[in-house]
């Protein structure tokens, strides 16, 4: 009985994830493109084709449980993505809105570490060993996406701390339109 109900959790939980991982896939595109830093804009890019990779992962497992994949919505990951994207629309300034990607991503990395390692941890009492293989690579993955996002967080949040855009400086030209603002540019 036990085991049937953490198989239900674990099979829920996986869901959950590969409903995450489908989110981002449309979302990181959207955040290389808002990101002002090359290195940035290039971590997002590789992060995607990763993330691309882990939703395949997940969908090998689904098979070999013959459980459907889809059915759930990731609300956890919906309400980081929307933050995200909150933030983006805000316009803050370059150096600020790659500091605040950075701390979205961050967010995200860790909420996926939290899930990968649940269900990490359910694949190994339920003796699903070829799924555990998978999900450790996956967390893994995102242990390391996390620390590279803490390396570029050391030179992005520095230069956030060091700019001094006011207002006046840019002319309050974050209250324009963004056509606008490229067009003063």
């Amino acid at each position: 009985m036990k085991e049937n109900r953490l198989k239900h959790l674990y099979v829920e939980e996986l869901k959950d994830l590969f409903s995450a991982e489908n989110q981002l896939v449309k979302a990181l595109p959207k955040m290389a493109k808002a990101s002002t830093s090359e290195d940035l804009r290039a971590g997002f890019e590789e992060h995607l084709e990763q993330t691309r990779e882990h939703a395949a992962r997940l969908e090998k497992i689904f098979k070999a449980l013959g459980e459907s994949a889809g059915g759930k919505k990731c609300k956890g990951m919906a309400g980081l993505i929307e933050e995200g994207a909150e933030m983006i629309a805000e316009d803050p300034a370059p150096e600020e809105l790659d500091a605040g990607l950075i701390s979205t991503a961050q967010r995200v990395e860790h909420y996926e570490i939290a899930g990968y390692g649940c269900v990490s941890a359910y694949a190994k009492l339920l003796g699903e060993d070829r799924a555990l293989a998978l999900l450790k690579q996956t967390l893994d993955e995102e242990k390391e996406t996390d620390k590279k996002l803490t390396q570029l967080s050391g030179r992005i949040n520095v230069e956030a701390a060091d700019s001094e855009d006011s207002d006046e400086d840019r002319g309050d030209s974050r209250k324009m339109p963004a056509k606008a603002r490229a067009a003063r540019a």
